[in-house]
């Protein structure tokens, strides 16, 4: 049993942020289930978007973050987490974080999909993921200490209902119990639950699901960003290529030589990326391989070296100057919801990063956002637990693990089976029929949100929190009967702004049982 004044669970930049502000003020311990570098942030090719250019004004990066986002957020939010974003990345620059620069020695600036100009700040040209983490953990001392391979299973909570501690499965199948008044999820997103996906293997939704299982409330599930471009290699994905390449003019081709984009958005191939997506699924579904057409990017090899690796190791010429793509599942706008500091609605529960849903990315989130909200939410997080009082010293003391609960199951299906099922019923293009066809496949498995997961492996808790998630993505993408950014009904194609402008359905256990509240107006409850 191990006691600390803070738990982050996860590694990537928003909880690598964190740590570096509590480092000074507070004990701190960082759970990762896999090595500290495997994260969605460390393999991010794509920048930093911020609005430090001569000519940039926050107003405008928060119009384009709106408009990318269908307008499903608060203006008022998204324009002070731009501000704060601006003011962090001045200081980064300031403090020497190694962002790439023209011949001139200015910042080089780029362009990616529904950017109305130049903001994306850039890394050694796609890598700039691995250079920012290396960056913040060279920040951090000796105070912060980071459990490597210990995956956590289950947020413990005293009898006051409040978070004070994990339990985490170590690779032996032994487990292990750590204390603190604040807990941090900060465990990235659940792109890897499909089989055609730009994240980290690790990346299945983890913190959504404990969240969940907790009792936390969860939002925005249904909306799902897809990639337009991972590199196709027939039925499965050699990685991502960055929205960069497009930046820097790259263009979408079929199979023919013909642009795809043309006629469908007044932004092309950078128009945003629900729209490119869908439009090369419906080119690949037609039969047709889709391109990315490279020749007009001179030096292509020295802007983009990790791409250009990756095609290598995957037998892709690029003499030829076409990389064949294929869209794969990249980002979740919705999770865990909680306030503009971090706070979760169960108290000393926190969550930072994709993991959370502020209010900043609404039904689609603007290109290179992320890492920007990352970097706000660590440091505001971080200001309000160097001011809070410690409550939950009592929790070692009254904690006892609960005796409602079932045998332990065994796993029914293979997580590469929900992934492929994940990916046909509950893609990029949905409709009623396939959702209920998941959802009662999900339905018909042996388990519940009661299961006990202390006699399982980490393979099989982490399939059975892969479950969880792929039911609330699910049950949400039934519920909302329109098209809106990241989540496409075929049988709604269109927005529906009389019953969902503005609505987002939120997900709460109540005794184990999924209830479903709209907007706070409309409540149902789901059996699953």
């Amino acid at each position: 049993m191990i006691k600390t004044d803070v738990i982050i669970v996860g590694s990537g930049i928003a909880a690598l942020q964190l740590a570096r502000h509590l480092q000074e003020h507070l004990n701190v311990i960082i759970i990762t289930k896999n090595k500290v570098k495997d994260s969605n942030s460390y393999l991010a090719q794509g920048g930093i978007a911020a609005p430090v250019g001569v000519l940039d004004r926050v107003e405008l990066h928060s119009r384009d973050t709106m408009t990318a986002g269908c307008s499903h957020q608060d203006e008022d939010i998204v324009k002070n987490i731009i501000k704060d974003g601006k003011r962090i990345v001045e200081y980064l620059i300031h403090d020497g974080a190694p962002f790439d620069r023209n011949g001139e020695g200015h910042l080089a600036l780029g362009m990616e999909g529904a950017h109305s100009m130049a903001r994306i700040l850039h890394t050694g040209g796609d890598q700039t993921g691995k250079y920012i983490i290396e960056y913040l953990l060279s920040a951090l001392t000796e105070k912060i200490r980071v459990v490597q391979g210990e995956m956590v299973y289950e947020l413990v909570k005293n009898d006051r209902g409040h978070c004070c501690g994990v339990k985490t499965k170590v690779e032996d199948g032994s487990i292990r119990h750590y204390f603190a008044p604040h807990v941090v999820l900060a465990t990235g997103g659940a792109g890897s639950i499909y089989a055609l996906s730009s994240n980290a293997p690790a990346a299945t939704g983890d913190g959504m699901a404990l969240a969940f299982q907790a009792g936390a409330a969860l939002s925005d599930m249904e909306f799902i960003q897809f990639h337009p471009t991972l590199l196709s290699m027939g039925g499965t994905s050699g990685g991502l290529i960055s929205e960069a390449v497009r930046g820097e003019g790259a263009l979408l081709i079929d199979d023919t030589g013909k642009r795809i984009m043309e006629g469908v958005h007044p932004q092309l191939e950078l128009a945003p990326r629900h729209i490119v997506a869908e439009r090369i699924n419906s080119e690949r579904m037609n039969g047709k391989t889709v391109y990315l057409d490279i020749t007009p990017i001179q030096d292509f090899e020295f802007k983009f070296p990790s791409i250009t690796k990756m095609c290598e190791n995957h037998r892709i010429s690029l003499s030829e100057g076409k990389i064949p793509v294929t869209p794969g599942c990249h980002f979740t706008m919705g999770g865990v919801v909680t306030d503009q500091e971090g706070k979760t609605t169960v108290k000393g529960l926190y969550a930072i990063g994709e993991v959370s849903c502020t209010g900043l990315h609404g039904a689609n989130r603007l290109a290179s956002n992320s890492l920007l909200e990352g970097l706000v939410f660590g440091e505001r997080l971080a200001h309000h637990l160097i001011g809070a009082v410690k409550d939950g010293a009592s929790c070692t003391a009254v904690y006892q693990k609960p005796n409602n609960r079932g045998d332990a199951p065994e796993i029914p299906f293979d997580p590469a089976e929900l992934k492929e099922r994940m990916m046909r019923d509950v893609g990029i293009i949905r409709n009623e029929q396939r959702l209920k066809k998941h959802l009662s496949w999900l339905k018909a498995q042996s388990l519940s949100y009661k299961t006990d997961l202390d006699q399982l492996s980490q393979g099989e808790i982490q399939t059975y929190l892969m479950w969880v998630v792929s039911t609330l993505i699910t049950q949400s993408a039934l519920l909302r009967t329109e098209s809106r950014g990241g989540h496409i009904r075929a049988d709604y194609p269109a927005e529906n702004n009389t019953d969902w402008f503005k609505r987002s359905i939120l997900l709460i256990n109540e005794n184990h049982r999924l209830k479903v509240v709209q907007n706070e107006q409309h409540q149902i409850e789901i059996y699953a």
